[in-house]
């Protein structure tokens, strides 16, 4: 790659004349959990070091072991937290659920069109009914039900859920209009029996919390497939700090 190189307080980053990097040269990953574990663990196989700076709970550090950079600027931010700034351009690449890049990045390929499966943190984004709903197994007999449940109760079924961008997306493109969506703020496979909702849709890993609740995924209920991935900004995929650092991922995936 041709370009200059331009020397940051955190180490050298390339710059191509034709399309500069316009966002910090920092990067996003999970501050805790088996995400952050796993994470740390897979940086280590492919020899790289985190480690965070100042206090041991702080939400700072650098990546170490990088050929085109001698520190690499980390922040250390919540799965959630990582899609939205990256987003908003505060980081240049983050490790973070496809799931939540998709929900909170409208056109996630306009923003960050790299992404680099990991390997790791597999769920499915799915819709479940109860399991009384006998009649209800695709989308299409859901269509009919919430039909149905407007002439009845003179208002829409409810969908309980944290993705709320996905949900009427997968909806509406299956022709199921008769909804509306009810954000969860807790235990989203509790909505049903709760009240709160007629329906959901969640992350699901192994189906046991669902059918702990009595609740079963419509055989063409499965919105996504997700991992946790390595998204670059397009902004900044093309240099040579970014651009080592997923090909040294993708040496020990």
């Amino acid at each position: 790659m041709t370009g200059m190189i331009l020397f940051w307080r955190n180490g050298p980053m390339a710059v191509n004349d034709a399309n500069k990097m316009t966002v910090p040269p920092v990067l996003g990953v999970p501050s805790k959990g088996r995400l952050m574990d796993t994470t740390t663990e897979l940086l280590r196989k492919a020899g790289l070091e985190l480690v965070r700076t100042g206090h041991s709970r702080g939400y700072r550090g650098v990546l170490r072991g990088l050929d085109a950079a001698p520190e690499l600027e980390v922040a250390f931010l919540s799965a959630s937290e990582i899609a939205r700034h990256l987003q908003e351009g505060r980081i240049a690449a983050g490790i973070t659920g496809e799931d939540l890049l998709r929900e909170t990045i409208p056109e996630v390929d306009a923003v960050a069109k790299t992404r680099l499966p990991l390997g790791f943190g597999h769920a499915d984004v799915v819709v479940a009914v109860p399991e009384c709903w006998l009649d209800v197994a695709r989308m299409a007999d859901l269509e009919e039900v919430a039909a149905e449940y407007h002439a009845r109760h003179g208002r829409l079924m409810r969908v309980a859920t944290k993705y709320l961008r996905l949900t009427r997306h997968f909806f509406t493109e299956h022709g199921v209009t008769a909804f509306r969506t009810v954000r969860s703020a807790g235990a989203t496979e509790g909505a049903p029996a709760a009240g709160l909702a007629e329906l959901i849709v969640d992350i699901t890993s192994t189906g046991s919390t669902l059918r702990a609740n009595h609740l079963k995924v419509l055989d063409d209920g499965v919105i996504l497939r997700s991992e946790a991935t390595l998204a670059l900004r397009n902004d900044a995929a093309e240099h040579v700090v970014m651009t080592e650092l997923a090909e040294r991922l993708a040496t020990v995936l």
